[in-house]
């Protein structure tokens, strides 16, 4: 029989808030997952082994190959199948920081440098280096836009040059002084060797060289922005870049980043012009940018 003193209280335990998670593969909480590799050796029996063995050091067990092919004769490509053991606590990953801008409308957007800056703002797109793939820069900068919105040439305020694909710093920052532009925008899609860190560090090495006095990015030098699929391992900071866009960015989000960065003073209001003037095709422009790139250059 155990005795409590009166006016004390057994402790309460606390309450336990984790939100443990595992992998969903067949069945919930399975464990099970799938992931992709390939190795430096022929197709075949022995190959396989190596997958099983480099899927059993990474923690999959039991794994097997559901999938082998032949990348060339010294090349295989697996995919393995196989359960893992690790959990997740959910509750204690932080909430990431939202957006630090409001997204705006076409209408908005043009309404707000048509107040600031009385001119068109103007930008200069590229894929710079050796990537010859424009599909990210295209659906950020022509008409035909992405994910049903329309891209920055369909904005009346905002002055497009799309240089295409195959750039060379030198010619990117050549072209940006005698456009006077406002931003810069690159996009980067190879990735081998880290390409796309390299060439863009090179690129905001050169604009930092070739405006010494700059003060910030809009004050003395272009705003400098940077998009792919794989910037996720890097910051603004490692780059020398002002911002960096990943993967499913939208023009909208573009357009809406480069009036709060470069107009960082300005609000857009709803009694700017008569209504229904804006945000049409007839008011945004309908596709006059400028260079190499068009709508047409390459689908998605």
């Amino acid at each position: 029989m155990t005795l409590q003193t009166p006016g004390t209280h057994t402790p309460v335990e606390p309450a336990d808030t984790r939100q443990v998670i595992r992998p969903y593969g067949d069945t919930t909480g399975d464990g099970l997952v799938q992931m992709s590799f390939t190795l430096p050796i022929p197709a075949g029996r022995r190959a396989d082994a190596a997958a099983l063995q480099l899927a059993g050091k990474m923690g999959l067990d039991p794994a097997s190959v559901v999938h082998a092919k032949p990348m060339g004769p010294h090349f295989t490509f697996f995919i393995v199948y196989g359960k893992v053991g690790h959990l997740i606590d959910y509750a204690s990953i932080p909430v990431p920081e939202e957006r630090a801008y409001p997204l705006l409308t076409a209408q908005e957007v043009n309404q707000a440098i048509r107040r600031a800056l009385n001119r068109r703002l103007v930008v200069v797109g590229a894929c710079i280096g050796t990537d010859a793939h424009t599909v990210g820069i295209d659906a950020i900068l022509n008409v035909k836009g992405f994910a049903g919105e329309k891209g920055l040439e369909y904005y009346r305020e905002i002055q497009v040059v799309n240089m295409g694909a195959q750039v060379t710093v030198a010619e990117l920052v050549e072209r940006a002084k005698a456009e006077d532009a406002d931003a810069v925008l690159v996009s980067q899609v190879v990735t081998q060797r880290n390409a796309h860190l390299h060439n863009t560090k090179q690129m905001a090495a050169a604009f930092h060289a070739e405006y010494p006095t700059a003060v910030a990015a809009g004050i003395g030098r272009p705003l400098l922005v940077a998009g792919g699929p794989r910037f996720d391992t890097v910051t603004e900071g490692d780059l020398g870049v002002d911002r960096i866009f990943g993967k499913g960015t939208t023009p909208a989000e573009v357009a809406s980043y480069l009036v709060h960065a470069l107009l960082p003073d300005d609000a857009p209001s709803d009694d700017d012009g008569p209504p229904g003037q804006e945000g049409g095709q007839d008011d945004a422009g309908g596709g006059q940018g400028t260079g190499r790139g068009g709508a047409g250059e390459e689908g998605r």
